[in-house]
C-alpha cells in the first residue's frame, strides 16, 4: 500500500515495513530495526556509522561498497539486510584496526592510494581473493578484482595483490 508523503510531490513510497534483522558486523551482533528491503550499504553506514563502506554507483557495477559476507565478497549495495540474516559481515574497519591486514600492508608499500575511494572496496575484494588463492596469476586477480578505479591504479594493483598473498604466505621479499 503506498502513501502519500508531504513534500514530495505527487510522489508515492511504499509503506515502512518494520522488521528486526540480526547479524554479525565486524565480530559483533547487531539488529536493525529497519525494512528488510534496506540494502547493507545503507545500514551500514546510516545506523552503524560504518562509513568506510563507500558509496559509488549504487548499481553494483564499481565495487566501492564490496564486503565480505561469510568469506564471499559482495557488494552491499546490491545485499538487503533480510537477505543477509545470520550471516557474518565484515568491513574495511574490522578487517585489521592497525592496517596489518597483508593487503593493507601491500597497498601501503605499493603507495597504491591515490584519491583513495575505491581503496577499501578493493582491499575487502583483495582479502577474500588471498585467503581463497593463496598465489593468485595476473588473471587470478584481474577476475577477482572487478572494482573500478577513476585513478588508473590497475597496473600496480595486480603487483601489490600478487605482494599481499606472498606477505599472506610468509614468503620472504623478492629483492628485485
Amino acid at each position: 500500500m503506498a502513501r502519500d508523503n508531504a513534500g514530495f510531490g505527487n510522489r508515492s513510497f511504499p509503506a515502512r515495513v518494520a522488521g528486526m534483522t540480526r547479524f554479525t558486523v565486524n565480530n559483533q551482533p547487531v539488529q536493525y530495526d529497519m525494512d528488510p528491503q534496506t540494502p547493507l550499504l545503507w545500514a551500514l553506514r546510516d545506523a552503524s556509522n560504518l562509513t568506510g563502506t563507500k558509496y559509488g554507483c549504487g548499481t553494483g557495477d564499481c565495487g566501492a561498497c564490496t564486503v565480505d559476507i561469510d568469506g564471499a565478497a559482495r557488494l552491499a549495495c546490491r545485499e538487503t539486510i533480510g537477505a543477509i540474516e545470520g550471516t557474518f559481515v565484515t568491513t574495511i574497519e574490522g578487517l585489521s584496526p592497525d592496517r596489518s591486514h597483508p593487503v593493507q600492508q601491500a597497498f601501503l608499500a605499493a603507495n597504491l592510494v591515490q584519491c583513495g575511494y575505491c581503496i577499501p572496496g578493493m582491499v575487502m575484494a583483495a582479502s577474500v581473493l588471498i585467503r581463497t588463492n593463496r598465489n593468485p596469476s595476473e588473471e587470478d586477480i584481474r577476475q577477482g578484482i572487478p572494482n573500478i578505479c577513476r585513478c588508473g591504479i590497475y597496473p600496480r594493483l595486480v603487483a601489490a595483490i600478487q605482494d599481499a598473498a606472498r606477505i599472506a604466505r610468509g614468503d620472504p621479499a623478492d629483492d628485485a
